[in-house]
């Protein structure tokens, strides 16, 4: 009896459609049809519009947003394209929501990532594919396999391509945690680090920061995974120029601006805030010139193809494709 090749299907949530059309495009096919509504009590309701039976299912929903929605919105189209005989599903989530609430920072605090990781699993998930995850761990906290993509190669282009005195800069870690991140672009790109450590009194809110590194004429890059109210990145951008720097980029992978955010950028001294659309940025890019956008859906169809086919992934790690 002839196996017949499961297709891909790509589904998306109503979190980024945008991209997943842009995936979709990449790959020459079409995204499936599925309506999701709420019923007057707010109850989410899917409806997946065509066959899954035996396909590679891909659903893509970002963790943007309103992201509690979203977030029970995908499980909820995981579980309806597993119970319909789809062979395999993929968890597609640029942004994996909750990701900062990875460990116990103090008593009685959620892991809340961990959860998530569970309801993942449980509503159905067989492989998830995420991209620069805040702590890199998140990955085990799954018993499945995770592929986290990392913005890095295009990060690296878009540096070459748009800066020009790149020669001539130091990319800066707006804190610790990013150091590891920061050292890598530094080193393939050749030139020095510098980190920024600071100390936060309460969630959100940064209380003092000390440069480590000397910035003094030249060209500043600060990168980070995620800009959320933009405290830390435009308290670091001052930092910077009063050390001596003479432009300031920022370039963050997940660019979520949520509150204050977009005043804070308008009234930094920013060249320019350069985030990929793992989040829909359309909007954001109205509110601040500034802001500029990396494409990064050519990545994400490329770990798409090569998982359906059984090829690997980690060219990805150092490589844009095509």
């Amino acid at each position: 009896l002839f196996q017949r090749m499961p297709n891909i299907k790509i589904f998306s949530g109503s979190s980024h459609c945008d991209l997943a059309q842009k995936i979709a495009d990449r790959l020459g096919i079409q995204v499936g049809k599925v309506v999701s509504r709420k019923f007057s009590n707010q109850e989410t309701c899917v409806e997946i519009g065509e066959s899954v039976r035996g396909e590679d299912v891909y659903i893509v929903q970002s963790g943007c947003g309103a992201i509690n929605d979203n977030l029970m919105e995908m499980l909820i189209m995981i579980h309806a394209c597993k119970i319909a005989s789809a062979s395999r599903v993929t968890a597609l989530i640029p942004l994996f929501p909750y990701a900062r609430q990875d460990k116990k920072d103090k008593s009685r605090a959620p892991i809340s990532a961990k959860l998530v990781a569970n309801m993942l699993s449980i509503s159905g998930a067989d492989h998830i594919i995420t991209m620069d995850l805040h702590a890199s761990q998140i990955q085990g906290f799954f018993d499945i396999p995770v592929d986290n993509l990392y913005a890095e190669p295009a990060v690296l282009k878009w540096i070459k391509e748009n800066i020009i005195e790149w020669k001539n800069s130091v990319i800066v870690s707006p804190d610790a945690g990013g150091a590891k991140r920061v050292t890598s672009i530094a080193d393939r790109l050749n030139v020095e680090f510098a980190l920024i450590h600071k100390e936060r009194k309460k969630a959100n809110e940064v209380d003092r920061m000390v440069l480590v590194g000397d910035v003094t004429d030249r060209v500043a890059i600060l990168v980070d995974d995620m800009a959320d109210t933009c405290g830390t990145i435009c308290h670091a951008a001052e930092k910077l120029l009063l050390a001596g720097a003479t432009k300031v980029y920022a370039i963050l992978t997940h660019g979520i601006f949520s509150g204050p955010a977009l005043s804070r950028i308008n009234n930094a001294a920013f060249e320019a805030v350069v985030v990929t659309n793992t989040t829909p940025q359309d909007q954001h890019m109205q509110q601040a010139e500034r802001i500029k956008t990396i494409d990064i859906s050519p990545i994400l169809a490329e770990a798409i193809r090569r998982t359906h086919n059984g090829e690997s992934v980690s060219y990805l790690f150092s490589n844009v494709p095509l």
